[in-house]
């Protein structure tokens, strides 16, 4: 029964988009996609991916039937809340949380997407098309904190480079797109680096350094003796950040965690010699 009613509502759609498609192309912009539920095996996946535990606050935009935000809230004791643009599923999401006694922790409210407040997220998980992934991919950037986990189901956000993903096998999917696996992307919100700063060893040299940044890839130099040198190896997951600088015979990896405008670490001199450094960021530019 469920495979005919599926072939049903694609039957519709297609013929929607026939007769009218523009208006066709515009529903699926405002939407993000036509309603496909996510089995509960890729449920588990994603959830599991982004490491959801009790302490976690997770966000689904396109909630649909809120299958992600009532298991991260009933199986793993999270909160959370869906964006649907449905409001026919919002009312069925926020009962079944109700019966399932977790109202105070999940709920679901009639939005779109691109104006839900992300700030509270520690999780945020997505099944929606290529281009609205594209187009939401600013707005997760900059909202999120460093830190937080993003999950999208089969779909990425392009020039954000995910950091890692999986695929398995999905054999119910079949009769929704014909493909019988599923695809994770996951992404570690980076520190925002881009700009001048001031790097300090704990023997109480200084360097200016100057960073640029594009999502989780960012470049600079740093200036030693009025000469700036290209910082090398360079890795930025979340608000952990890595970079070697190599001057002369002298090789140096800097590792360290980005708080804000501080910056704080280790740097390895080589021949077993270690020391602290700090940076502090001297002046905010526009973030790249």
């Amino acid at each position: 029964m469920l495979h005919v009613l599926k072939n049903v509502v694609r039957g519709a759609l297609v013929c929607a988009a026939l007769l009218a498609p523009q208006v066709f192309a515009a529903e699926i912009e405002r939407t993000g996609g036509p309603y496909v539920p996510t089995p509960q095996v890729v449920v588990d996946q994603m959830l599991g991916m982004a490491k959801v535990g009790p302490d976690d606050f997770v966000i689904d935009l396109g909630s649909g039937d809120g299958v992600i935000v009532l298991t991260a809230a009933h199986q793993l004791k999270a909160r959370g809340f869906g964006v649907e643009i449905d409001p026919d599923l919002v009312k069925r999401s926020n009962n079944e949380a109700k019966r399932l006694g977790i109202a105070d922790r999940a709920q679901f409210q009639v939005q779109d997407v691109f104006k839900a407040d992300l700030s509270r997220a520690t999780v945020l998980t997505l099944y929606l098309l290529p281009d609205m992934m594209k187009k939401l991919s600013e707005k997760v950037y900059s909202e999120l904190r460093p830190g937080a986990r993003v999950v999208s189901h089969d779909y990425h956000f392009g020039a954000w480079q995910h950091d890692d993903e999986i695929a398995f096998d999905v054999p119910e999917k079949e009769n929704v797109n014909g493909v019988p696996k599923a695809t994770l992307y996951l992404w570690i919100v980076p520190a925002k680096v881009a700009g001048a700063w001031r790097i300090a060893k704990a023997d109480g040299r200084q360097y200016d350094a100057r960073l640029n940044q594009e999502y989780r890839n960012f470049s600079g130099t740093v200036n030693l003796e009025g000469r700036n040198i290209e910082i090398q190896q360079q890795n930025l997951r979340g608000m952990d950040i890595g970079f070697t600088v190599v001057a002369g015979n002298a090789r140096h990896i800097y590792r360290g965690r980005v708080t804000g405008d501080r910056i704080e670490g280790t740097v390895d001199l080589g021949g077993g010699k270690s020391a602290k450094w700090t940076a502090t960021r001297a002046a905010k530019t526009a973030l790249q």
